[in-house]
């Protein structure tokens, strides 16, 4: 019989013990769906041995394109929106300044999901007073509201990310001609990413898991195709079950990625 290398069961080893929770939760779980009387417990709405648990999984999966694509385009408008914040905010002119900390302030002040309501129903009768008829689906209800609430937290980000770089940089640049904004964009921006890349990988996480309030208007992300599955099958437990896998399945990959990617550039030195 071949031995199996160490370094194979090391890494196994390595990453049981790494999501040691979540497989001790899983055990529980199964043993207590076995163990149970009949008819208490209702996996055969997800089991993919038959025709319609296989069609209900097929339905839940397709949510992911969409809450993918949500999470992204928020993640880009935040990032945006909250640069465009956080440079107004170290200003040396409390005039200039102000406006910054109020938006700030403000945004993180509000609950998620009265500003979902209030951008989904109340934005078009605004711009609509404005004669602007501007409809908003669910989809841009979602990701206008997403990234408006994460700008306030991506600025302050930016902001202890751009502070922490030493002051001798911006005097090194001014002393070479450049200007604030030619100083920002090729010194302390480049420098100071590598610093808030960690927190803004959070920030990301907390975009997926926060697009399930996207459900509520009617999006058809992971959230509302399990709430439609509920209806129909009336097994709460085992389709938000294998809902909350599926969250977990997807940060789990984020994570990975954004650990790469923080090597790559050199963020996670120790």
């Amino acid at each position: 019989m071949q031995a199996v290398p160490r370094t194979n069961i090391a890494t196994l080893m390595d990453f049981i013990l790494k999501y040691k929770t979540f497989f001790i939760i899983s055990v529980l779980v199964l043993l207590a769906g076995c163990s149970s009387p009949p008819g208490t417990w209702g996996w055969y709405v997800i089991d993919p041995t038959t025709k319609g648990g296989w069609n209900n999984i097929k339905f839940l999966l397709s949510g992911f394109s969409a809450t993918i694509m949500l999470s992204v385009l928020a993640a880009i408008l935040s990032i945006i929106i909250g640069l465009v914040v956080a440079l107004p905010g170290m200003s040396q002119n409390r005039l200039i300044r102000l406006p910054s900390r109020i938006y700030i302030e403000f945004i993180r002040a509000v609950p998620l999901l009265p500003m979902l309501f209030w951008v989904f129903y109340g934005l078009p009768v605004i711009l609509k007073s404005l004669g602007l008829n501007i409809p908003i689906d669910p989809f841009w209800g979602a990701a206008i509201t997403l990234a408006i609430s994460d700008s306030a937290f991506t600025a302050e980000i930016y902001r202890a990310g751009i502070q922490s770089i030493e002051k001798g940089q911006t005097e090194a640049a001014r002393t070479v001609g450049l200007n604030y904004f030619q100083t920002m964009r090729y010194v302390i921006l480049p420098q100071a990413l590598r610093r808030i890349l960690p927190p803004l990988a959070n920030q990301f996480i907390y975009i997926v898991k926060m697009s399930a309030f996207a459900s509520v208007i009617g999006m058809q992300e992971l959230t509302r195709r399990a709430n439609e599955v509920v209806v129909s099958e009336y097994r709460p437990l085992e389709i938000y079950s294998l809902l909350i896998l599926e969250y977990l399945v997807l940060v789990l990959i984020i994570s990975s990625g954004i650990r790469w990617l923080e090597r790559r550039m050199g963020s996670d030195q120790r």
